[in-house]
């Protein structure tokens, strides 16, 4: 059994790296800075509102006066929710614009297609969603939540605070949400949770026909025992999702439905009134009372002229990995890839939340865990906070997974590292 601990920003700062030299450098006049989200297609809805944020994020740096004494060059792409684009993109940003890092992705899909790119070209990518962890890679710094970031954590809130008994697991058919109930089915039977007593069901992409499965779930939930929904439904199936949910009078208080995909963002799209009281699994929602999230707010709203526009826990994603990025070219003097890469494992910056977030060996970051309630006026009311927590690149609860650990620094440099066998490799990369 691998440990796993909380940790605070403080501890986790003097983690310190080692450092290898090589590589392509960035123009002499300005360092140029990918950003690969879709602005079309059924993820536009999530994905914009992360390449508004990093254009703010750019924009700032530069008023600060960039980085290494450059200005920093935004380089903007549209993969359209189009998984196979996503590498093409990713390989003319790394290719023909010559970026020294790439800000991007949200669906696992989309990562995994882009993965092998990144290891060829030997680019850095900042990864800023929630996923279901089951990988590290040299290329690729995780800053949204693993599993024992979210998933856990929400399951454990449900069952102690809420006496739930039954499970209905509703995702999106594609990898994140299949390998993230994977792990979830096999972590409420060690808790003594029967078959019986556990639903999984998948819908396509932009799925919007949502009367049929909502009333499975509340047929599911008559039988006596109190139920929840645990959703990884991602995109704008969300939006519909949430409808019916209204339309078939699903309150929070009979069947709890705790997402791990959905936001400020997607609830602005929803009457939240009959929605009120549902819940949220994240690592920072807009609510957080803290100077940080205040000045980020007010950038936010500055930015595009908008008050009315909301921030979203993959923002805050986004924002500790930039900074986190600036802060480990700095450290290494140069955006040289190699150079960075090592410069980044010990690097701490503030978070949103009051605290502090830090890159560890495997390439996660350390994060607390927040659980939030939908308010009438699509924000969140905060019910439970833990402190940092360090995320967990490969799940304690899967059988081919629970020997692997991830160290990307020597001399161990390997995602798969399996205690049992003393050897790198199998599993992953």
């Amino acid at each position: 059994m691998k440990l796993k601990t909380f940790v605070s920003g403080a501890l986790m700062a003097a983690i310190m790296s080692t450092t290898a030299f090589h590589g392509a450098f960035a123009a002499d006049d300005t360092i140029k800075v990918g950003v690969l989200h879709s602005l079309s297609g059924t993820m536009a809805i999530s994905e914009t509102t992360l390449k508004d944020a990093m254009l703010m994020l750019i924009d700032e740096q530069n008023k600060k006066g960039g980085v290494l004494g450059k200005k920093l060059e935004a380089v903007v792409v549209d993969p359209a929710s189009d998984w196979p684009l996503f590498a093409e993109k990713a390989r003319e940003l790394i290719q023909k614009d010559k970026v020294s890092a790439v800000f991007g992705c949200w669906t696992s899909v989309s990562r995994k297609s882009v993965l092998p790119v990144f290891k060829e070209l030997d680019s850095v990518l900042f990864y800023p969603v929630q996923f279901e962890g089951e990988e590290s890679e040299r290329n690729v710094f995780y800053t949204g939540a693993a599993p024992n970031q979210q998933a856990i954590p929400a399951v454990d809130y449900l069952m102690q605070n809420e006496g739930v008994k039954r499970w209905v697991l509703e995702g999106t058919d594609y990898v994140y949400p299949r390998t993230t109930n994977k792990i979830l089915e096999a972590y409420l039977k060690s808790k003594g949770v029967k078959d019986e007593d556990i639903i999984i069901n998948y819908t396509p992409f932009g799925f919007s026909d949502w009367q049929t499965e909502v009333s499975k779930i509340k047929a599911f939930g008559s039988a006596g025992k109190k139920t929840a929904v645990v959703s990884t439904i991602n995109g704008d199936a969300n939006v519909p999702f949430y409808k019916e949910l209204g339309n078939q009078g699903v309150k929070a208080e009979d069947i709890p439905v705790v997402a791990f995909s959905v936001g400020e963002e997607e609830l602005a799209g929803v009457d939240t009134k009959p929605l009120v009281g549902h819940l949220a699994a994240w690592n920072y929602f807009q609510s957080v009372d803290t100077p940080a999230n205040a000045e980020f707010i007010k950038e936010w709203h500055a930015y595009p002229k908008d008050d009315k526009r909301v921030t979203n826990d993959p923002m805050e994603a986004a924002y500790i990995g930039f900074n986190m990025w600036v802060k480990a070219v700095e450290k290494a003097g140069t955006t040289d890839p190699d150079k960075v890469i090592d410069a980044l494992v010990g690097v701490s910056v503030p978070n949103l939340t009051g605290g502090y977030a830090t890159m560890m060996p495997n390439h996660y970051i350390t994060k607390p865990v927040l659980i939030g309630e939908v308010q009438d006026n699509g924000q969140f009311d905060v019910v439970s906070q833990t402190p940092e927590v360090v995320g967990d690149e490969w799940s304690d609860y899967l059988p081919d997974s629970k020997d692997l650990i991830s160290d990307w620094r020597m001399p161990m440099n390997c995602g798969n590292f399996n205690v049992t066998t003393g050897k790198c490799g199998g599993k992953g990369s």
